[in-house]
């Protein structure tokens, strides 16, 4: 484990990396809810380290900290940019991906030029806040000239398959993964026979070939 100074204090950071790796790596950040050590990150880790990505999760300052309620937006960003620049610093060249808020942070990140990346992945996006009816304003997503890629649960509250959609098709480069009956966590239903394995499996295997198609 890896400590990270930011400006409002350190962090850990996990970087896991396979035998042989091949570029770029990835930085993976963590939903509102759930940290870096969470069995949802660490499946996600796992599966991206064995298709020979290097990868780096961390925890934001109030996850580090012990507290439930996340820090707010320009916090956020502070830290997220110090995990994006040591871990470049370590290995080269990232993509950013990210759990719902973690996704969302790290666009907003590139959306201001505080941090050049390959591409961007969000696992969940965020579109609809939690008890909200209103999608957010992405008009920051739309300022993006790298590649996006949303994978995105048909069942998903925060994140309805037409808005999602509309979003990804208003960006420069975007493009969609639908996880058939997924929710925010991308978990199906149980009719489908499929589990979140089966789903994580699904993401690992779209990012990986987006990334090597050039993101």
């Amino acid at each position: 484990m890896d400590i990270v100074e930011t400006p409002h204090g350190p962090i850990a950071m996990l970087i896991d990396s396979p035998k042989e790796t091949t570029e770029p790596a990835i930085l993976l950040a963590h939903g509102a809810g759930l940290g870096q050590h969470h069995p949802w990150m660490v499946g996600v880790r796992e599966r991206l380290v064995s298709v020979g990505r290097t990868v780096g999760t961390f925890d934001y300052l109030y996850m580090h900290e012990g507290r439930k309620a996340p820090d707010r937006l320009p916090k956020l960003l502070d830290v997220h940019e110090a995990a994006a620049r040591y871990l470049q610093g370590r290995v080269g060249k990232l993509v950013l991906a990210g759990k719902s808020m973690g996704g969302r942070v790290g666009s907003h990140l590139v959306a201001e030029e505080r941090f050049d990346t390959v591409g961007l992945v969000y696992l969940g996006y965020p579109l609809v806040a939690m008890g909200k009816t209103e999608p957010r304003d992405t008009s920051h997503l739309e300022a993006i000239s790298v590649a996006q890629l949303f994978i995105s649960g048909t069942r998903d509250r925060m994140g309805p398959t037409e808005a999602i959609e509309k979003v990804a098709g208003a960006v420069p480069s975007g493009s969609v993964l639908l996880i058939d009956t997924g929710d925010h966590s991308l978990r199906p239903l149980k009719r489908t026979g499929r589990t979140i394995d089966d789903s994580l499996d699904t993401a690992v295997v779209a990012m990986e070939s987006w990334i090597n198609a050039g993101s």
